[in-house]
């Protein structure tokens, strides 16, 4: 069963590599290994990826109980504390050197919010009243920092002195905005609010859940809208099938945790309804998902997080209602995917960035880098756990 082969990646494959490149003389985790996996020691440490690594095994420990893996989610911990939140300024900063030392010392929104993220999953573990306060600083720095009458702004120098935005814009477009931080400082606060039941947290999820509905959302198009200006005027025709259906779920997890406190909710869950359906529609193959649309181009590489998503995303709209089986049947076909070709079977591996359409692995991509990490897969297998399936 789907089940009892995910728990066995998580515990036989994804922890031990994840374990085995700790840090001992520097800290943290080594920040980079190549396709042919070898480990770059020496390689920058971008607190994205530390951050992730904090949440993953957090919830490793959440999940299974090993002592082992809170441990090792104290390494990323103390990391992340010693060398990654900026003393003077606040925040966090975007990368350190091997050694701990300030590599890019620029402040990004979505950065921050994923330390938020981690430190509430750490704080959930250990109960650590330390990583709950770091978690609030650096919420009040969102809040005081990274924010305008529209939204949430993306990039900043050191100082918080804003700055242009290249390390989340894509697709030949500079953006003032994008869906995608917006979806994780949605995904930080919830977390954030989930472990603390803090009012203004709550009421800062609320503000988000208005700004997908009135301005992301695009109804015409059934999909929502990826980069914007100050204005939150979209820029490009792209539908972002991996993160439509990653955002369908996560907003249908932050309802959860908000419980009775949004007086809109039922809104909120017919436009998650439709992009499950919408996604399916239009970019579900019958084995795997589909990463994206271009001004009507789709790509054709499969890409491991966008299948990752898709299988908690369609697990959780066949959860919602089980009367729509077809959802249920193309996340264990999703997963029976990335089971045969996106997981690497070398020994003292982990995943594939990408495959091809015949399910050849892009020998260009690192196995780890400052993107990639444990949190998507990991995630996986903590929602299928967690949620049952197949029970």
């Amino acid at each position: 069963m789907m089940i009892e082969e995910i728990r066995k990646e998580l515990t036989d494959g994804i922890l031990p590599f994840w374990k085995s490149i700790k840090d001992d003389e520097n800290g943290g985790f080594y920040g980079l290994v190549d396709f042919n996996l070898n480990v770059d020691k020496k390689a920058e440490k971008g607190t994205i990826l530390n951050s992730r690594i904090l949440w993953f095994f957090s919830n490793a420990y959440l999940t299974l109980g090993n002592e082992e893996d809170l441990a090792y989610a104290k390494q990323a911990y103390e990391y992340l504390v010693n060398h990654c939140i900026d003393k003077e300024f606040g925040g966090v900063y975007w990368s350190t050197n091997y050694d701990g030392t300030i590599c890019d010392g620029s402040k990004h929104t979505y950065c921050q919010a994923f330390a938020i993220y981690g430190l509430s999953s750490y704080y959930d573990a250990s109960k650590d009243e330390e990583a709950l306060k770091h978690a609030f600083e650096l919420y009040e720095i969102i809040e005081s920092k990274c924010t305008d009458d529209r939204g949430y702004l993306e990039a900043f120098e050191r100082n918080f002195v804003p700055a242009s935005n290249e390390k989340l814009s894509e697709n030949g477009v500079m953006a003032e905005k994008t869906m995608n931080t917006l979806l994780h400082v949605f995904e930080a606060y919830t977390e954030l609010y989930r472990v603390s039941g803090n009012k203004n947290v709550k009421d800062k999820m609320l503000r988000i859940l208005k700004i997908f509905r009135d301005d992301v959302f695009n109804e015409e198009k059934q999909r929502l809208e990826v980069f914007f200006d100050k204005d939150m005027n979209t820029l490009i025709d792209l539908h972002s099938y991996g993160h439509d259906i990653e955002s369908a779920w996560l907003i249908d997890r932050g309802l959860d945790v908000l419980g009775d406190e949004c007086d809109f909710a039922d809104e909120i869950k017919e436009i998650t309804a439709k992009l499950e359906k919408s996604v399916y529609e239009k970019a579900y193959t019958g084995k795997s998902l589909v990463t994206e649309c271009e001004r009507g181009v789709q790509t054709k590489t499969s890409i491991w997080w966008v299948q990752n998503e898709a299988v908690i995303g369609y697990i959780n709209g066949y959860q919602k209602d089980n009367t729509k089986k077809a959802y249920k049947e193309a996340a264990k076909n999703i997963w029976a995917f990335i089971r045969d070709y996106v997981i690497d079977k070398r020994p003292n591996s982990d995943w594939f960035w990408e495959v091809d359409e015949n399910g050849k692995p892009n020998p260009d991509t690192p196995i780890v880098d400052p993107w990639k990490c444990p949190y998507h897969s990991g995630r996986m297998c903590f929602e299928i756990i967690r949620r049952n399936v197949d029970a």
